[in-house]
């Protein structure tokens, strides 16, 4: 296992390790993702087995540009176009009716495709140097904290990955927004793009956010339980709660909270873009400290609030 810095001499020599059939990870502007080369099935599977993901649960797949998309996807609905024209290269994720060239195991034998075009300088170059589509899911171990920085992907996938990009933190620290269109405009997962957003250029979107069955998600983030560290969470409605201790740590909005082995504030601006990019930075830094429980704070569910309720909600799970 290599962590190089992402120059162009590594970004050449990661390309060549995906076109060879290894797995390379990589920064996006929403986590890191861990990638293969999304034609190649043999190395696809091995991205569910460093991850130790279950087959059920399908993968993004990454593109450069719209010619690049139409390798991956049959058709892009008006609606579809419409999001892809507005925010991307971005943190929307759009499932179209896919291609026969994508394999199953990256759908999970669905026939649709999660897609994205990514707008991380180093992804772009990664695309672009590779000249195919890269498939992949969020570079750790699977149901574990989403990686905002190499050393995540270090600590938790360690040997297992070839090579290791490091082209810093991720400047939005949450995952992308996820939509589908059929048979109408669809919101399957909450994230860095708000759901205001996106209802202010199409409409309303029909609202699949809930936790499914293990064995049916449409879209990657989709079970019940994910995100979660290590460290068992709490959410809970306001600061302080009476039976605070001094081994649990604390993850909010404000500052004060007396009583917590460790604190950290997500954006004492109350920021909700600020509060996204420091979420998993955040739960790395406590989950490293060993201490019983991590007392979150309740997030409005609203904005990029959502996707920062959605995760807690998920992470909780135990």
């Amino acid at each position: 296992m290599s962590v190089l810095r992402a120059d162009t001499v590594a970004i050449a020599s990661a390309a060549a390790a995906l076109g060879a059939g290894a797995c390379v990870a990589f920064p996006t502007e929403t986590v890191y993702g861990l990638g293969a080369v999304a034609f190649d099935a043999r190395a696809v599977a091995r991205i569910f087995e460093i991850k130790a993901r279950p087959t059920f649960d399908p993968l993004i797949v990454h593109v450069l540009d719209m010619e690049m998309l139409a390798r991956v996807a049959r058709d892009v609905p008006p609606l579809a176009a419409r999001l892809a024209q507005r925010f991307w290269p971005g943190a929307l994720t759009l499932v179209l009716a896919k291609r026969p060239e994508i394999p199953g195991i990256v759908t999970s034998g669905l026939e649709s495709v999660a897609a994205r075009m990514p707008a991380h300088p180093v992804a772009r170059a990664l695309l672009a140097a590779v000249g195919q589509p890269i498939a992949a899911p969020s570079a750790n171990s699977f149901g574990r904290l989403s990686p905002t920085s190499a050393e995540h992907v270090r600590a938790q996938l360690g040997e297992l990955v070839e090579i290791i990009l490091d082209g810093g933190a991720t400047p939005l620290g949450i995952e992308s927004t996820i939509v589908a269109f059929d048979p109408v405009p669809t919101l399957l997962r909450h994230g860095a793009i708000a759901r205001e957003a996106i209802e202010a250029e199409i409409g309303p979107l029909l609202d699949a956010t809930a936790p499914v069955d293990g064995s049916t998600p449409q879209a990657p983030g989709q079970l019940l339980q994910h995100y979660a560290p290590q460290t068992p969470i709490r959410v809970i409605e306001s600061l302080p709660p009476r039976d605070r201790r001094a081994d649990a740590a604390y993850l909010g909005f404000h500052e004060g909270a007396e009583g917590y082995a460790a604190q950290r504030v997500l954006s004492p601006a109350g920021n909700d873009a600020e509060a996204a990019a420091h979420f998993f930075e955040y739960l790395h830094e406590l989950d490293a400290l060993g201490l019983e429980r991590i007392d979150a704070a309740r997030v409005p569910n609203r904005g990029l609030g959502a996707a920062i309720a959605d995760r807690l909600a998920r992470a909780s799970v135990r």
